[in-house]
Parts: structure tokens; sequence; C-alpha cells
């Protein structure tokens, strides 16, 4: 059996028996190419002549050739780690040489979120608030409707676009899946429903016409399911209408999704949950950046907080 196949056959592992979302599967075929380049190129036929020490030679070729983060090195080298380990329970080699390869110890990044107040010049930005819609049908309530929903959930993109007409459980609650298909409710705020009632009313009928009945809750002017290049493309539009510095992107609203939260008194884990993530420590992070603004707030506040 080729690599290619014996790659695809680990493709489809991931999608049919372990579930994983195509997204993830399709960023682990990406991965895995280009380690079938690395080891075409170092005329390696087999994968039981893969050694330990090519694993590691690849490792660094990633960051010495391509000049990669080590964050993505470590992601990379998971995908690699996966695949011998699913050749050694297929017995398609003799052993796992990839198990202990170490990827490069990456740098703690705290994530980016912004203040409160450009939450709200971004959102602005981005269409007309529910109360003030007139007759005129405007693509821009969508996009005002899709930013609400993010900024008041703190889904991911894909979640959202992936949401169907059935996934609003009430006008209070929304359905989302997760990584790995991993369903949450997650509670909608006012500002949020307010502006998801004016696109379902006098937004969404109108695109459903141009299209074949999709149940996708956000359409494109097509009357098709709304890609997730297309909500890059409006929150990067709505960030330059707003004038925000930097770069804006989906996960800047749940960035400052999770840090409003926690800087508002919630908990961790209930942030957590809100999240979806299946770790607390993955969720921790989040506390690194309020434990900054707290900082700030005493330093401005307290009379002895100077020196």
């Amino acid at each position: 059996m080729s690599l290619e196949r014996q790659v695809e056959s680990f493709l489809r592992q991931l999608a049919i028996e372990r579930g994983l979302a195509k997204n993830t599967v399709v960023a682990y075929r990406r991965d895995l190419n280009i380690y079938l380049a690395f080891l075409e190129q170092s005329q390696t036929a087999s994968f039981a002549d893969v050694s330990e020490q090519t694993v590691a030679n690849y490792a660094q070729s990633l960051v010495q050739v391509r000049g990669l983060a080590s964050s993505t090195v470590a992601r990379m080298l998971a995908a690699v780690r996966g695949l011998h380990k699913y050749l050694l329970t297929e017995n398609q080699v003799s052993q796992d040489v990839a198990a202990s390869v170490k990827p490069p110890k990456a740098m703690r990044r705290l994530p980016k979120a912004i203040s409160v107040a450009d939450v709200e010049r971004l959102l602005e930005a981005s269409g007309p608030a529910a109360e003030s819609v007139d007759s005129v049908a405007s693509i821009r309530v969508r996009d005002r409707a899709l930013l609400e929903l993010l900024y008041a959930t703190g889904a991911r993109v894909s979640e959202v676009v992936n949401l169907d007409l059935d996934d609003l459980v009430d006008p209070t609650l929304v359905r989302l899946f997760g990584k790995g298909a991993k369903e949450r409710i997650v509670p909608v705020g006012g500002f949020a429903q307010r502006a998801l009632q004016a696109y379902l009313v006098r937004i969404r009928p109108a695109l459903a016409k141009l299209g074949r009945g999709t149940p996708a809750l956000f359409l494109n002017q097509r009357g098709g399911r709304l890609s997730r290049q297309s909500a890059w493309q409006i929150i990067s539009d709505a960030a330059s209408a707003a004038e925000l510095q930097g770069e804006i992107s989906p996960h800047t609203l749940r960035h400052s999704f999770a840090t409003h939260l926690l800087e508002g008194g919630a908990d961790v884990r209930v942030v957590q949950e809100l999240l979806g993530h299946s770790s607390v420590a993955t969720t921790q992070i989040y506390t690194l950046v309020t434990v900054d603004r707290l900082r700030e707030i005493y330093a401005t506040a307290h009379p002895r907080a100077r020196r």
C-alpha cells in the first residue's frame, strides 16, 4: 500500500470512527501532505523505513526551512504522531517511531481581545441596529445579526455558519456544535435576539427565495449557506469601517466574549462551558488577561499604588 493510501485510510478513520469535524480532517490532510512531501524528498518509500530520527528531522525542518511558529509545528507533529499510532494499531508498522518525538515548546500567547467600547463600534459599523431597520431590505442587517450572535455566544465562526434554523432552540437559546460534534446550549442576549429577529423577518425570506431551500440560518446573496470565508470578510469590512487598529477576526469576538465575562465576575468553569472547551486549563489563559486588567485598574485607582 502506498504512503498516500495509508494516510487516506487514517483520515477516513478520523472522520468515520472518531467523528472528527470536517474542518479538522481537512487540517489533518493538509499537514500530512506536507509530511508526505518531506518523506518523498528524503526518498522514503515506506512507513516501515521511517525512523525516530526521520520524524525528528521533519520537525526540525518545519522550524529551520519553513520558519513556522512552535505552536504550528506542535500541531503538525500531532498529526504525524496520530498517523504513526494508527499504523501501529493496524499492524502496518512494527513500532511507533513518532511517539517519543517532542514538539518545540510553544510560547504562551495571551488571546487578543478588544474593549467593550471597540466591540460596540464594530457591531455598529457592521449594520443597522434592529430598532433602526427600515422597510428596505439590506444585507447589512444579516451582517449585524451575525456579529451580534458571535459576540453574544462566544461561538467559533464555523459553529455559527453551520447553524440551521432548528438550532435556535427559542429566542433566548442557541444549540452549537463544537469540535468533535460536541453539543452545547448557549444563552443569547437581548441585543443579539433583536438583531436575529430583524434578519429572520425582514431579510432571510428574500434570500431564501434565491436558493434551494437550505435550512441554514445565515444565507449568502445567492440563497446558499454563508461560508466561513464570507463571515471573515464581513468582520474585516466592519473593522475597517469602525477604524479599529490591528487584525480583527471572528476569534477576536470569541476572545473578547470570554474576557469580558470574566472581568464581569463570571466563574471560569461557566465560561469553559459556554466556550465549549473540554478542559478548564484552556479557558484559564483568559484569567491572565483579566489579572493584567486588574493590575491596571489598581495602579490608577488606589491612592498608594504609585511609588
